[in-house]
């Protein structure tokens, strides 16, 4: 019954998927969920792809960036030396001014930002850190308030990005969203650009400055999150 609604509705995979999930909504939990942490695995994924010049992260709940390589770091937002409440891409996307000067298709990427969120409290409804974290954003951002208010879900797999960098200038970018196997709710997020272009030499450009910046002060940089929640997540 849920498919022919869904077909005659002409829904597209990922509002399919919400309406199953909500039609079948998961129990309340009675504890907490345990915090989410990044597969030793992972970790080491994270630096091979840095290695290749491909910014790469993870999201898991709420959008909540539970690691990043330097790269991407770099390219976009340093998460790890945020404060933990801040470490969230929907907090950066609407709260961080940065992130309007940063994104050339801004709108595009809040209303993206926005669904994707709907569909993390589909299939989270009694996520309380979820629930501050819409209440949060509502109270800080018209422009999250009205893109909530079309109850729009959305799920990233592959797609193009554009950047105007402040070091490197404009960067297009192609991104594929992977799951590791050890968490459901957690997805890695691998950034590509086109062999030969002015992206791809942006992207080998803020690698060289993080080669200059290494030799001159060994130690990793901080691009990377414990995973643990507080409350402000």
């Amino acid at each position: 019954m849920l498919d022919a609604l869904a077909d005659a509705l002409r829904l597209d995979n990922a509002e399919r998927a919400h309406l199953h999930t909500i039609a079948r909504p998961a129990p309340a939990r009675r504890r907490p969920a345990k915090p989410q942490r990044l597969h030793p695995a992972t970790r080491s994924l994270l630096d091979t792809f840095e290695t290749a010049h491909r910014p790469a992260f993870v999201l898991g709940r709420r959008l909540d960036v539970l690691g990043q390589n330097r790269l991407a770091a770099l390219l976009v937002a340093d998460f790890g030396a945020m404060r933990t409440p801040e470490r969230n891409q929907a907090r950066f996307v609407f709260l961080d001014p940065h992130a309007r000067e940063l994104y050339v298709d801004w709108e595009q990427v809040a209303a993206d930002t926005a669904a994707m969120l709907r569909m993390d409290a589909g299939r989270h409804p009694h996520d309380p850190g979820l629930g501050r974290l819409v209440g949060d954003l509502s109270i800080q951002s018209p422009e999250f308030r009205r893109l909530w208010a079309r109850n729009r879900v959305h799920e990233r797999s592959v797609g193009t990005k554009r950047y105007h960098h402040p070091l490197v200038g404009d960067v297009t970018i192609t991104y594929q969203a992977l799951s590791p196997g050890d968490d459901p709710d957690q997805t890695l997020f691998v950034y590509d650009t086109e062999p030969g272009t002015s992206s791809a030499h942006a992207l080998q450009l803020l690698a060289a400055k993080i080669a200059s910046a290494s030799a001159d002060h060994p130690g990793r940089l901080p691009a990377e999150q414990s995973g643990t929640d507080s409350p402000g997540r």
